[in-house]
């Protein structure tokens, strides 16, 4: 590999685009729960979906040779796995998906424009990276445009789905926080393949026992809810982290989690040509500030965790 390659410089911007990459997939991940949630149990969507995904994760591991026990995951790697996969493979879809019977995917899009600031945070935590004062003003700021318009969209009103979403946000910022710094020893597609497999047998008793008792459900659910729980399958649960955590790993936790800032309103206009859900100037004039805001957190200083080459590259 070239020499430049590897400037950090040249890891960084590498690591945004991955992001935005990314970002791009899981802004579609709400609109097709939407779907999927609209016909099919919320718990059954979300823990169906990794245990659909575990397979491919299986193959991905065997196509890279990392199921060779050299090439296995370590000691307190184990550990952070199942940390991992509590925030992005249990945590966030529960949550998000039992949020979804009750409130439009916009609405929970941008709820859900909290989670650079929490991903900042763990990454900060967990990652020892030390954002600046100007990059936290930058988040915080963002951050709280993001939930003045979820409130302004509500009435002014915090409901119990907003509550779950909030949720989400805890655990999606907790599992995407721990992941892009386990991303950096294991890479992003060993880390996510590695999260769904040791969920599997811990969530396909619990998928198993629901198709059971949901037979009758599932056998009238239309193709439109399939198609939901096909992408967030293969697309939210698998394609998605490939270059998330890659992104993660290369460009800093902390900076590339703010291009986050911009999901929610790629989900909105996913909503709206998906579901039909309305999108007004007012969310243009939104995204714009938003937008604003990434631009001056991307320009503030932030202090990276020492870089560690992936073991699979």
């Amino acid at each position: 590999m070239p020499a430049f390659m590897n400037h950090p410089r040249t890891l960084e911007y590498r690591g945004l685009w991955l992001g935005f990459a990314g970002v791009a997939i899981f802004s579609m991940t709400f609109p097709f729960t939407r779907l999927a949630v609209a016909e099919l149990d919320a718990t059954f969507v979300a823990l169906g979906r990794a245990v659909l995904a575990a397979p491919l994760a299986i193959c991905l591991l065997a196509a890279r040779g990392a199921l060779r026990p050299a090439r296995l995951p370590r000691g307190t790697q184990w550990y952070r796995l199942i940390g991992t996969a509590l925030g992005v493979v249990a945590g966030f879809p529960l949550a998000s998906s039992w949020a979804l019977r009750d409130v439009p995917a916009a609405y929970g899009g941008i709820v859900v424009g909290l989670l650079p600031l929490g991903t900042a945070a763990f990454g900060a935590l967990l990652a020892r990276e030390r954002p600046s004062l100007a990059f936290w003003m930058s988040a915080v700021t963002g951050s709280a445009m993001v939930l003045a318009f979820a409130m302004w969209n509500g009435g002014g009103a915090l409901r119990p789905a907003d509550w779950m979403l909030f949720v989400a946000v805890f655990f999606g910022a907790f599992g995407y926080a721990e992941g892009g710094k386990l991303s950096r020893e294991l890479g992003g597609p060993e880390t996510i393949s590695w999260a769904l497999v040791i969920s599997l047998p811990v969530l396909l008793p619990v998928v198993g026992g629901l198709a059971w008792t949901q037979a009758d459900s599932l056998a009238r659910a239309s193709s439109h809810a399939w198609l939901g729980l096909g992408y967030v399958t293969v697309f939210s649960s698998f394609v998605g982290f490939q270059f998330w955590y890659r992104g993660l790993a290369l460009g800093g936790i902390a900076r590339v989690s703010q291009i986050q800032l911009l999901q929610p309103f790629m989900t909105l206009a996913g909503g709206w040509l998906l579901l039909g859900e309305s999108m007004d100037v007012t969310t243009i004039l939104f995204a714009l500030a938003v937008i604003a805001v990434v631009a001056a957190g991307r320009r503030a200083p932030v202090v990276p965790a020492p870089h560690v080459a992936a073991s699979n590259p």
